[in-house]
């Protein structure tokens, strides 16, 4: 596990990000728009009257992180190369942005990542790197190759970046406009490094009405809880990160990442999963809706099934953050009994 430790004084090197202002995310909405459709959503009724779920699954990568990937390649000045670090949909996001886009790019991913997630790297038009035995170590090597003064290059993390975050927070326009404005609104999705739910939330607080108040709920998977830990704490510090089918949430959090202050400040509650919820979430997306989640995104759909969220007051939509799970991991899931 990485500590981001500094090569020259052994204490962890913190970068210095800014948060997302309104112009920010003013920005993301227009840039965006150019390039993506609105995903679906589709009622869910069997877990509540007014439940929805937002198809993140159905981006062209497979996963929201397109939409970070798309406003932090915009706002790059010419010239300029992206590194960056990922579990596997950053990087897919990043790829798929910076052809469009004409960044180029160097990714660094785990050597343990998500088989399906490499070998769709793999053939993209990016300069691929496998380093390390999880996340923490691929993002410690990533900030380390952006410091190189010969690679001219800006790291864009995965959550701790305020044009990804400002990307990330357009899915809740999505939201608004195909749910009724007279109804409160609650929207739950995953939790990892926490640069979607930061995003939504401080959203949330721009378009929050009296008529029609937003909650924002993140889910952590249980063996991975970087996020509430610093939280709670006021600050990043390394937790215990066990196995989780959940690899998008899995991994402790850069030092001083802005999205801790900003979901302290702005979301308004953060639960945890197991991995039977998980399981059994996945399971509950494909024999009732037909739909392919990886761990991390079936982790909204896991904490209503399981009880963690409330479902029964005004609109709640549970975002189905990602499809990119390995075929074989995928078939062992469904084979197995609820």
């Amino acid at each position: 596990m990485s500590s981001f430790a500094s090569s020259t004084t052994g204490v962890p090197a913190r970068r210095a990000v800014s948060r997302p202002t309104s112009t920010t995310l003013e920005r993301a909405r227009r840039i965006i728009s150019r390039y993506l459709e609105a995903t679906p959503l589709i009622a869910a009724p069997e877990l509540g009257e007014r439940v929805s779920l937002k198809l993140e699954s159905f981006q062209p990568t497979g996963s929201f992180k397109v939409r970070g990937a798309i406003a932090a390649c915009s706002a790059l000045t010419e010239g300029s190369r992206i590194v960056t670090a990922s579990a596997g949909n950053h990087a897919l996001g990043i790829a798929w942005a910076s052809a469009r886009l004409g960044v180029p790019a160097t990714v660094v991913v785990a050597e343990t990542a998500s088989a399906a997630k490499r070998e769709a790297l793999a053939k993209l038009p990016i300069e691929l790197i496998l380093h390390g035995e999880d996340y923490d170590a691929a993002e410690a090597y990533g900030l380390a190759l952006a410091r190189d003064p010969e690679r001219h290059a800006t790291y864009v993390s995965p959550y701790n970046d305020p044009e990804v975050i400002a990307g990330q927070s357009t899915l809740l326009d999505e939201i608004i406009a195909r749910t009724d404005g007279n109804r409160p609104l609650t929207v739950v999705a995953g939790v990892g490094g926490g640069g979607l739910v930061a995003g939504i939330s401080m959203r949330a607080r721009e378009l929050s009405t009296a008529a029609r108040p937003i909650r924002v709920v993140g889910v952590e998977a249980e063996a991975s809880r970087a996020v509430s830990a610093a939280v709670r704490a006021g600050d990043t510090h390394e937790v215990p990160i066990g196995e989780t089918i959940a690899d998008g949430l899995s991994g402790n959090l850069e030092p001083g990442s802005i999205t801790v202050g900003m979901i302290a400040e702005y979301t308004d509650e953060l639960v945890a999963v197991t991995e039977s919820d998980l399981y059994g979430a996945i399971r509950w997306l494909a024999r009732n809706h037909g739909l392919v989640a990886e761990g991390a995104g079936a982790a909204a759909t896991a904490a209503v099934l399981g009880g963690k969220v409330d479902a029964s007051e005004g609109d709640v939509v549970l975002v189905l953050s990602g499809r990119n799970i390995a075929l074989l991991r995928l078939a062992a899931i469904l084979a197995t009994p609820d």
